[in-house]
């Protein structure tokens, strides 16, 4: 990769002009959305598609969608959690590459997937959330974690995301990801505990504790992502507000942030699932047709060699 990946369309470029395919489980594959978006992947030639529910069901999504259901590999199962375990089961067996999440519950699909003899996070590891989030209003990418799994992250869980989000940075091209902890204020105050959190972090940083970043915190938006905001509140940090990743100190925060971008602001989105043994893709379903196109590329890009 000679230059970093500044847009999700440059992203599926990417995947696209590596020439490998990807095989994508899908479990519980009956609702045409996602069937569009992976028949898509699989016609652009970076997919295979491996769709885990009912044959016939997906047979007549296909034919609504006008897609040809032989460019598929269909799996006919009984019931949801059939679809689910068999889905889980061929990604943990090395006969698919991705696992992505269909027409069922994320409480039912995370669970298979934390299941702790037949699932796919290790022992001890930390799962979380990372999405790229492409904004008319900004000039390349943001990397904003996590807006779907940890509702108040602990320090060590803020590292893991910190850790995470930096190298899916990496792996758009960017060598040194400029990481900002997202809060209300620029201040360290007793009165907002994960402030402090945050210094603690800043000191890990100066250690070596956590490597390959910038890492400036705690920053409100403007300070993280507007190079002005800096001259007008007299803060001077690392980041000169150019940051290419945002931490948020709770769920609630960070999924209001991305939702609230794309209702409002047009954005589109490429996210996973993190720590896991391989990439897993899980998906609101308020999402557009596109971000779960660029879902799809993604777990592509991270499921491989750059």
């Amino acid at each position: 990769m000679k230059e970093p990946i500044r847009s999700l369309e440059e992203l599926a470029n990417y995947v696209r002009s590596t020439g490998k395919r990807t095989r994508i489980a899908v479990a519980r594959a009956e609702d045409p959305n996602t069937i569009a978006s992976i028949g898509k992947a699989v016609n652009e030639g970076f997919v295979e598609g491996i769709l885990v529910g009912s044959k016939p069901k997906i047979e007549e999504l296909c034919k609504a969608e006008q897609i040809n259901p032989a460019i598929f590999r269909v799996i006919d199962t009984r019931d949801e959690e059939e679809a689910v375990a068999e889905s889980v089961r061929m990604v943990r067996d090395d006969e698919a590459d991705v696992l992505m999440k269909g027409l069922v519950g994320t409480d039912k699909f995370l669970k298979a997937v934390l299941d702790k003899e037949k699932g796919l996070l290790p022992e001890k590891a930390i799962m979380s959330y990372v999405c790229a989030l492409q904004l008319p209003g900004y000039h390349k990418l943001l990397f904003i974690s996590d807006t779907a799994v940890i509702p108040y992250p602990d320090i060590n869980q803020k590292i893991a995301m910190i850790n995470y989000s930096v190298a899916m940075a990496q792996r758009f091209g960017i060598e040194k990801p400029k990481v900002a902890l997202i809060s209300a204020t620029e201040k360290v105050s007793d009165n907002i505990p994960h402030t402090l959190e945050y210094a603690e972090l800043c000191k890990m940083v100066e250690r070596g504790q956590i490597k390959n970043c910038v890492l400036d915190g705690p920053l409100d938006i403007f300070l993280a992502c507007d190079p002005q905001a800096s001259i007008i509140k007299g803060v001077s940090s690392p980041l000169a507000g150019d940051a290419d990743v945002l931490i948020f100190p709770s769920l609630e925060s960070a999924n209001s942030f991305y939702k609230g971008l794309m209702l409002f602001a047009k954005g589109e989105l490429a996210g996973l699932i993190q720590g896991t043994i391989k990439p897993v893709i899980v998906m609101s379903r308020s999402e557009s047709a596109a971000s779960k196109f660029y879902c799809i590329a993604l777990s592509c890009l991270m499921g491989g060699e750059i």
